[in-house]
């Protein structure tokens, strides 16, 4: 991708408006906390002091709105308590650049860092640097300095005492996360009537299972619906695929097509329902003719062999998705996981217990080749830089230079680029707004000091709709501000956008000089992908051999990293093609390859799914002649992946072995989970096809996949086809 096209790009996300469900409850409440630390401060004290409490009222009340699955309160504290510490700090090594420049690279580089965390403690981070650059100019002593981080404080803690008071659809995020697992798994029933090799993305199931990891104390007073439904979207979707599937499941064509489009049409039916239920917390109706559907009548059932086990699987799974629809928040109603008692829920670190967790993630991020670690220098530089260009300016606010590297600044390229254009433009439509407001309405702190809360409000409203239009209302905060401590329009607009501009160009600039390009992470991310299915496959497998607690333990684990990366590869997939510089940016030929193997091991993935979906119980006939495959499968996936991080082929010699052994074992053990491994097989030739060095290589994979389709077809008109049947 081209400069040109890049910054398109850039400006094009930039400025997109995302369709989100607004909050204006939740908007409405961080509002009224920020009007009543505001208003009690002009009351009975000072606009300065105002300025202070606004800072930190504001800043925890965004807090709140940052994705992350931890109690509102906990963060609004923990936001104020961290602004409040950054100021008196900045304070102390303000008034010489030689004492004050350090700290500020100093704690830069760390905020930098939180990002090894997550996102919201990254940008949490950020707000305190910004906090740190503006207050010092506040304060006169240290006493005074300790009363205006106090007040900053006292911001978040009315903000958590609000949050405490007035719940506002507690668990709301939980539930959406739940629902939206479930509403996934309908979605992609629905797409298997018409494509029976549909994909699907696991990103809602993980997210669920995020949302379902909590601490201790929130596990005691988790709504019981939400404590079972995410297992069992999770069961229900190899059953569906498998279910679809023409393989190993429901013929292509003929009454039995059509009963499988029959149960899948239910099964939407059914998980759309519950859903609901989940999300607004009441009974949701099924359709009397979904119901009527899910009957396995023992006489008249057109489906045979496996698509019968997975038909009748299913409507086991889907009676319990009635339920859950028919309990809305009853208590006890609503069935819970089987197992023991201590394992009901995932634990979350409580937040002292996560400081070790922190240490550790901030290590593994503590080397060169670490985006995160590129980030927290960038950002360290650009704050020192920002602010000590501004001061040799002759305008005022110099602080106003850096905050807006400082929050616009994240460890990609794209988001970086798109969050600088976009603060950009909100700031020059903000100011604007606010300018013309204070010019018709003249000087009046308790006029502007409420026209701050107002804009603080939309600002809340608008945060997840687009970085530019929240920043709008932001920067006519900003404005608001300043003029209730009394400084004129004339003196702030201008600096305001000069600055802002000024800082945004230097955030940009820094990624140019001091990148973390995403695109020759590439390979590695294919290998890691690569080598966790193959650890997945190999997992589904062994259940076949011997399926006991242990082996299946091993299968979650491996599908949940095979998921982790999944979503690792699409994020720096994603990345990349969004990057501009060569020769590092993708080419066309390149990004063709990496879709490819992207489809390939999606494949991959599919097929061991499908052969999960058939896993036996602990009492059934075992296949083992599955273990060899599963040792072939494993050792060859690893040595794959180091031949794809070294640029080499892949070799699937010791699979294709282990493959014909299967077949000349007397009975091929079970025709259904041969049949799998043969799509798994399938999958990996066209991994190596995707990553061949040679265009000659390309065309020998091509000619072979050729050779396959004409072998399969000879086959099915001869009537030796692979069968369907048994399992």
């Amino acid at each position: 991708m081209t400069w040109l096209r890049a910054f398109g790009e850039v400006v094009r996300s930039g400025l997109t408006i995302e369709e989100t469900r607004l909050e204006p409850l939740l908007a409405l409440r961080a509002a009224a906390g920020m009007a009543i630390v505001v208003g009690s401060a002009l009351w009975l004290v000072s606009p300065a002091y105002a300025a202070s409490a606004a800072l930190g009222a504001y800043s925890a009340g965004g807090a709140t709105f940052q994705r992350t699955w931890r109690p509102r309160k906990v963060i609004a504290l923990g936001a104020g308590a961290g602004l409040a510490l950054s100021t008196f700090v900045g304070y102390l090594a303000a008034g010489r650049l030689v004492t004050f420049l350090p700290l500020l690279a100093v704690w830069a580089f760390v905020a930098g860092m939180a990002w090894a965390v997550g996102p919201t403690t990254g940008i949490v981070a950020a707000t305190t640097v910004g906090s740190m650059l503006v207050t010092v100019t506040l304060p006169t002593s240290v006493g005074r300095a300790l009363e205006h981080a106090g007040v900053i404080a006292l911001g978040g803690v009315v903000q958590a005492v609000l949050i405490l008071l007035f719940p506002i659809r507690r668990w709301g995020a939980h539930r959406d996360a739940l629902a939206d697992a479930l509403a996934a798994v309908a979605d992609y029933a629905r797409r298997l009537r018409h494509d029976p090799t549909a994909p699907f993305d696991p990103e809602p199931l993980m997210t669920a299972r995020d949302a379902a990891t909590v601490t201790p104390s929130q596990a005691r007073t988790r709504p019981p619906v939400l404590h079972g439904p995410r297992g069992l979207a999770e069961r229900i979707r190899p059953v569906v695929a498998a279910l679809a599937d023409p393989d190993v499941g429901a013929p292509a064509e003929g009454p039995g097509r059509d009963r499988a489009r029959e149960l899948l049409d239910a099964a939407a039916d059914v998980l759309d329902a519950a859903a609901r239920s989940i999300r607004i917390g009441t009974p949701a109706e099924v359709r009397p003719g979904s119901t009527d559907v899910l009957r396995v009548d023992e006489e008249h059932e057109v489906l045979e062999g496996p698509a019968r086990q997975a038909a009748e699987r299913l409507v086991e799974l889907l009676g319990e998705a009635l339920e859950i629809a028919g309990s809305g928040d009853a208590r006890g109603r609503t069935p819970t996981p089987p197992g023991p008692a201590g394992a009901q829920f995932l634990v979350r670190p409580t937040m002292l217990r996560l400081v070790p967790v922190v240490v550790r993630a901030v290590r593994r991020e503590l080397r060169w080749d670490s985006p995160v670690f590129r980030h927290a220098v960038r950002l360290a530089a650009v704050a020192t830089l920002g602010y000590l260009i501004a001061t040799r300016l002759p305008l005022g606010h110099s602080y106003w230079a850096p905050i807006a590297s400082v929050m616009v600044m994240r460890p990609d390229f794209h988001r970086t680029y798109a969050r600088a254009v976009a603060r950009l433009a909100g700031t020059l439509a903000g100011v604007a707004l606010a300018t013309g407001m204070v010019r018709a309405l003249g000087p009046d702190a308790h006029v502007f000091g409420a026209l701050a809360v107002v804009s603080a409000g939309l600002s809340y409203t608008l945060i997840r709709t687009g970085y530019a239009y929240s920043q709008c209302f932001t920067a006519a905060y900003v404005v608001f501000l300043l003029g209730m401590g009394g400084q004129t329009w004339e003196q702030t607009v201008p600096e305001r956008v000069v600055l802002t501009l000024l800082g945004g160009a230097l955030a940009m600039l820094a990624y140019v000089v001091f990148p973390a390009w995403e695109t020759p992470r590439l390979p590695g991310r294919l290998a890691d992908w690569l080598a966790a299915n193959g650890h997945y496959a190999a997992a589904v497998l062994r259940n076949y051999t011997e399926p006991n607690r242990e082996h299946h333990t091993d299968l979650r684990r491996a599908l949940l990293a095979s998921r982790e990366a999944r979503a690792a590869w699409q994020e720096t997939y994603d990345r990349a093609r969004q990057e501009p510089v060569r020769p590092r940016g993708l080419t066309s030929r390149e990004a063709q390859e990496a879709q490819e193997a992207q489809e390939a091991l999606k494949g991959f993935g599919r097929a061991a799914m499908l052969m999960e979906s058939h896993v036996p119980r602990a009492d059934s006939r075992v296949v083992p002649e599955a273990e060899r495959f599963a040792e072939a499968l494993e050792t060859a996936t690893a040595k794959a992946a180091v031949a794809v991080r070294e640029h080499r082929n892949p070799d699937w010699g010791r699979v294709e072995e282990a493959l014909h052994s299967w077949e000349d074992a007397a009975g091929y053990g079970s025709p259904v989970v041969r049949r799998e491994a043969e799509l798994q097989k399938r999958a990996l030739e066209d991994l190596a096809t995707a990553v061949s060095r040679t265009p000659l290589e390309r065309d020998v994979g091509s000619a072979r996949e050729e050779q396959r389709v004409q072998a399969a077809v000879a086959a099915e008109g001869d009537g030796s086809g692979p069968a369907h049947q048994g399992g």
